[in-house]
């Protein structure tokens, strides 16, 4: 099994709007880490977030909390973050973080972003930030995908959204690629009937499923209770 190379922190910020509860997503340059795709605002976690806690989760609090003002100007208090998910990623890439998301209210201020890591910003509702990468107009990494996925059809307001996460449970999704659905890419997660090599059918096996289906930008999320 490889190592993780750290532990990453990501913001999702939500915001009311007349469509609904919209999130901020930002454009990364083609170059660097998550090359031209639209993502939260986050990032690793730097030596001074670990400075006056032995928690990682922690660490990643206030790590989303720094690169949330670096990234995009807008100042939050740590306890403004509510834990929303944890994201491992599959073990044959060769730089791998284990990321916090944290949801938050968007602050008020002005969106400033830092001109060196960010092109844009856009805030969107989840659906049409899902809509836009279907058309092949936004680019989009699976944590980010997921995480608008399941925000889809929420309560019909930021504050509402932001308590029922408080009520659920963080969940981890510790990624594994998934053999034999090629061209398609797929990536699987605990509860899974072919997570843990145990089965595999291919296509048409009628089991438990909880995983991503990637066939170009028509990405379909497949979760049996």
């Amino acid at each position: 099994m490889s190592e993780l190379t750290g532990t990453a922190a990501t913001v999702v910020l939500l915001r009311d709007s007349d469509a609904g509860p919209e999130v901020l997503l930002l454009e990364r340059p083609t170059a660097g880490s998550f090359g031209g795709a639209w993502v939260f605002p986050g990032g690793r976690v730097d030596p001074e977030d670990r400075r006056d806690t032995p928690s990682e989760a922690e660490a990643a609090r206030l790590a989303g909390v720094r690169e949330t003002a670096e990234e995009t100007g807008l100042t939050l208090l740590p306890g403004a973050l509510v834990p929303l998910s944890c994201w491992i990623p599959p073990e044959n890439i060769p730089r791998r973080y284990q990321t916090w998301f944290f949801a938050a209210a968007a602050p008020a201020g002005t969106i400033r972003l830092n001109p060196g890591e960010l092109l844009n910003y856009l805030w969107l509702t989840p659906e049409n930030a899902l809509e836009r990468h279907r058309n092949g107009l936004m680019q989009l990494v699976t944590p980010t995908w997921v995480t608008l996925y399941t925000l889809c059809g929420g309560p019909n307001g930021a504050g509402a959204a932001l308590a029922q996460i408080a009520d659920t449970v963080p969940e981890t999704f510790r990624t594994r690629r998934l053999d034999g659905y090629e061209p398609a890419t797929v990536f699987a997660w605990e509860g899974d009937a072919e997570y843990d090599g145990a089965v595999s059918g291919g296509p048409a096996l009628s089991l438990s499923r909880h995983r991503l289906v990637m066939d170009g930008t028509h990405w379909h999320y497949e979760r049996t209770p």
